[in-house]
């Protein structure tokens, strides 16, 4: 594994810069994390010391070091002892645990977070139509057809549900975009898995799924956008009724 270059650490260091006295440690990691998603550092570099990084960013080791626990515990670093601190990744590998990481230390506000899976399958769903193969709409074919079979059991519902999202993800064909929607569908997984409990819902939801397929069946993004705010709406509407009750 590559051993970090002694002639960039002046380099690295000036790039991070002194954070402001009183610095939380989740800003620590935010200025690390904004350098190891720049591009500038390859994967399986060693990182400068602890020691060095508090020095340029004006904080003492401890904070340092707990930024580092974070960012190991999340698969952004790897930290060897009496070895050193290695990047795991390359910047786009990084990326989704980023967005996750964001997300978790602030306030999360599910309406917001809602709102924000709304815009990203509506986009999936209109980049999809076009672009879905012969073998993407059997796929999607398939799964409104288990859920048509399975209003009798919810769970095996909730995984055709999930199947046809997938196929969907699959055929818009842009990694970036899926990666931010997985983070948002895990951050509101325990309200998903019970957003369906009751035959009736299920039934709506599987004509909702529908007039997203004819969409795609038609090739035609506007229908499969359109079709999708549709769903999104009435899931949205379940979602925040199951978490007031």
């Amino acid at each position: 594994m590559p051993a970090f270059p002694d002639d960039r650490s002046a380099e690295i260091t000036a790039a991070l810069g002194v954070l402001p006295t009183g610095t939380p440690v989740s800003e620590v990691a935010r200025r690390m994390l904004d350098l190891f998603t720049g591009g500038s550092i390859a994967a399986g570099t060693r990182l400068p010391p602890e020691r060095q990084l508090a020095a340029t960013l004006g904080v003492g080791r401890s904070a340092v070091r707990e930024a580092l626990a974070a960012l190991e515990i999340l698969g952004i670093v790897d930290v060897r002892p009496g070895s050193g601190t290695y990047l795991r990744g390359a910047a786009s590998e990084l990326l989704p645990q980023t967005l996750r990481w964001g997300l978790l230390i602030g306030e999360r506000n599910t309406a917001e977070l809602l709102e924000l899976r709304e815009g990203l399958e509506i986009f999936v769903a209109r980049l999809a139509a076009p672009r879905a193969d012969a073998g993407i709409v059997a796929r999607l074919e398939k799964d409104v057809a288990r859920m048509r079979e399975t209003y009798d059991d919810l769970n095996a519902f909730a995984k055709a549900d999930l199947d046809f999202h997938h196929a969907l993800a699959e055929a818009a064909g842009n990694a970036t975009l899926t990666d931010h929607l997985h983070v948002i569908r895990s951050l509101l997984q325990v309200y998903a898995d019970r957003a369906v409990h009751d035959r009736e819902h299920a039934e709506l939801a599987t004509s909702e799924h529908e007039a997203v397929l004819a969409g795609v069946r038609a090739g035609d993004g506007d229908a499969a956008a359109s079709a999708m705010a549709v769903h999104m709406a009435t899931a949205t509407a379940r979602l925040l009724a199951e978490r007031t009750d």
